[in-house]
This record gives structure tokens, C-alpha cells and sequence, in this order.
């Protein structure tokens, strides 16, 4: 019965302690900027786009800052044209989390540079669409 306890215990410990130091998901904000009437973050675990399979979450804040519920949302890395290399173009894909106005993105990015990160959501805020520029790794 004691080492169940502690067993218990320690499952329980490590959990919270994993929540509190933010291991949980993106936490470290990349980029943000003002998309339509709101503004839009951009963050990873780390604090960086990197090229490859990447997870991030996507932020839609009012002007105090607080999250704000967007019905829908859609974001696209896109890159232009350069020489004879053609334009590309990498849609993420965008699902809700636990709190109105905060995405859990997944993209494919194929490769490090800059981009344009192309937003677009509509919902109670109204409607908005914009670009900024983002680094990736």
C-alpha cells in the first residue's frame, strides 16, 4: 500500500512539474504582428521556426493581449519565387485547443529562410487577413 503511495506520488510530482516548466507545448513566442484588428503570435517550445516537420501554437490576441476566439483560422508559409527556384507555398494545419483563440499548428516547412507567414481568421473579432515576414531555421 505505501509503494503504491509513492508511486502515485511521484507520477503526480512529475506531472505537475512538467506543466509548471512548460513542457507541455509551444511556449516561447517567435514572432508576432497585427493581423486585421487583432494581433497574431507565432510561438515554439524553443522560441524558433525551424525548416522540417515543426509544432507550434498560433496565438489570436485583443488589444489588452488576451486571447480572443476565432470561429476559424488559416495560416500558409509562403516563399516567392527566387531565380529559377518556383514560389512555395506550406499550409499548417491548425486545430483548437482547451482556449478560445489559441491553435496547436503543425507544418511541414521545406526549407530554412524567410518567409511570409499569410494569416487569415473570422469568427466574433470579425474578419482578417495579413502577412509577416518570419525567419525560419
Amino acid at each position: 500500500m505505501i509503494r503504491k503511495l509513492a508511486i502515485i506520488f511521484t507520477a503526480t510530482s512529475l506531472l505537475a512539474l512538467a506543466v509548471a516548466c512548460g513542457t507541455s507545448g509551444a511556449s516561447r513566442e517567435v514572432k508576432s504582428a497585427p493581423v486585421g484588428n487583432l494581433t497574431v503570435a507565432l510561438a515554439t517550445s524553443d522560441g524558433v521556426l525551424r525548416h522540417g516537420e515543426q509544432e507550434f501554437t498560433l496565438t489570436f490576441k485583443d488589444a489588452a493581449g488576451q486571447p480572443m476566439n476565432v470561429s476559424a483560422a488559416a495560416l500558409t508559409f509562403h516563399m516567392p519565387a527566387m531565380g529559377t527556384m518556383a514560389a512555395m507555398n506550406e499550409t499548417a494545419t491548425l486545430t483548437t485547443t482547451s482556449t478560445p483563440g489559441v491553435y496547436h499548428g503543425k507544418a511541414r516547412i521545406e526549407m530554412a529562410g524567410e518567409w511570409q507567414a499569410q494569416i487569415s481568421y473570422e469568427g466574433p473579432a470579425g474578419r482578417g487577413q495579413g502577412s509577416f515576414p518570419i525567419t525560419v531555421q
